[in-house]
């Protein structure tokens, strides 16, 4: 009798595999966790992971059925909602 053993289904994903998961670029999905706009992850040592149902979770914030759909929540872009620019550098 040969014993199969069980896949194991991964939990966490690192940043690369994250965004291919949501449909992202990993610059991407990092400028989301500097700026707090994107999902919940975690940080394990020096690596950071993100729970797939995290990412899930914050992907669903964004479904809509209609154009006039508030939907559940906001997904916002990829960059600092508190209106800051930087300076121009010349």
């Amino acid at each position: 009798m040969s014993a199969i053993p069980n896949p194991v289904i991964a939990r966490f994903l690192r940043t690369p595999d994250a965004a291919v998961h949501l449909g992202l670029s990993a610059r991407t999905l990092e400028k989301h966790r500097c700026y707090g706009t994107g999902p919940a992850y975690r940080k394990l040592g020096g690596r950071i992971v993100y729970a797939i149902s995290d990412l899930d979770a914050w992907a669903e914030k964004g479904l809509r059925q209609s154009t006039s759909d508030p939907g559940k929540g906001t997904v916002h872009p990829a960059k600092r909602l508190d209106g800051y620019t930087p300076p121009v550098r010349r």
